[in-house]
């Protein structure tokens, strides 16, 4: 059976991906700590950190369910397919209730609310469709969902660590 298609043999994945969520997820954590009153000075800004925690803390969860020992593939699928969906719905409902800022465009607007909440959300529900399908990719599908969720997730942090200083 090819690689995509057993979560066994993505085990070394799933520890690297944990850990490097679990370490991003504290960083974030102290990030708003330090900055907490700022970030309260923004009505859209809580909302940001909200959406930052959930992108990080996506990965770390699939990650988890990915290691778990002698789960079927089915269930790893099933899993994926309503974790994605899920978060991924979450996501972009809470995104299009915030109004678009005098700071952003269209183009940041979506590229910076909606392109996120699709690309880890729908990558992630794709991987647990197609693993329950036994083609078109597979957990293949997790590589895109947690590297948009790392990239958003860090520029979101970015933003408020350091941006909402300036």
């Amino acid at each position: 059976m090819p690689i995509g298609y057993v979560a066994e043999r993505w085990t070394d994945f799933g520890v690297a991906t944990a850990g490097a969520a679990a370490a991003l997820l504290g960083l974030l954590i102290v990030a708003v700590s330090i900055n907490l009153e700022r970030i309260l000075q923004f009505p859209h800004l809580p909302h940001r950190a909200a959406q930052t925690l959930i992108l990080l803390a996506l990965p770390l969860i699939t990650a988890l369910l990915l290691i778990v020992p002698g789960q079927p593939d089915a269930a790893l699928g099933w899993e994926y397919l309503v974790l994605g969906l899920a978060a991924g719905t979450y996501l972009l409902v809470t995104d299009l209730r915030i109004p678009i800022t005098e700071n952003e465009t269209r183009r940041t607007w979506l590229m910076g609310r909606l392109v996120p909440d699709a690309v880890t959300g729908g990558c992630l529900a794709v991987a647990g469709v197609t693993l329950l399908a036994q083609g078109g990719g597979g957990l293949y599908w997790l590589v895109p969902s947690v590297l948009a969720a790392f990239f958003f997730g860090l520029l979101n942090a970015w933003v408020l660590l350091v941006e909402i200083l300036r």
